[in-house]
């Protein structure tokens, strides 16, 4: 496990400030509990300073991962979150949808938010910016990226797509071989 370079921290950080804005503050500035980005292999992991600090003494080539994983820089270099992330995202996120129970299944599927599941949905939202989606009992089933702001979204059919979906807690079924490896 290394430090990540200063166009990796960059790269990440351009991601996570996609959803959760200036709330980025609250993963790195934690004086009563550090923690530090760590890249091993493709991964970048979120984990306590003092537990990095006791991996230095296990080899690379044993180590498989340790805190939680972000996301993975793809071979052309670019930074995707994976759905492990939500849990450090959903608590920060500056913009927030709401499904109704029926719109819960078809998303945690892998399908977009389309308005009919909309159950509500924050009234700064503004367009192409990163979502955190919930169920109507606030919990965080992915996140993903709005289609159309809050005004235009009330405007809209029912069929049409309120939110992308980038990454739902389905993935831990469908892509459980993959996901970690």
């Amino acid at each position: 496990m290394r430090p990540l370079t200063d166009e990796e921290t960059k790269k990440v950080f351009e991601k996570l400030a996609n959803y959760i804005g200036r709330n980025i503050t609250h993963l790195i500035d934690r004086p009563s509990d550090p923690h530090t980005f760590r890249l091993q292999k493709d991964r970048v992991y979120y984990v306590r300073t003092s537990i990095a600090n006791l991996a230095t003494s296990i080899s690379r080539a044993s180590l498989l991962s340790m805190g939680t994983c972000l996301g993975k820089f793809s071979k052309t270099g670019k930074f995707k979150l994976h759905i492990t992330a939500l849990d450090m995202i959903a608590p920060h996120a500056r913009y927030k949808i709401w499904v109704k129970p029926n719109g819960e299944m078809p998303f945690v599927y892998g399908n977009n938010v389309l308005k009919a599941h909309v159950g509500r949905m924050g009234d700064d939202v503004v367009e192409h910016q990163g979502c955190v989606v919930y169920s109507m009992s606030d919990i965080p089933l992915g996140f993903g990226v709005t289609a159309k702001s809050t005004a235009e979204v009330r405007r809209q059919d029912p069929t049409g797509i309120s939110a992308f979906r980038q990454s739902d807690v389905g993935e831990y079924l469908r892509e459980e071989d993959t996901l970690f490896s």
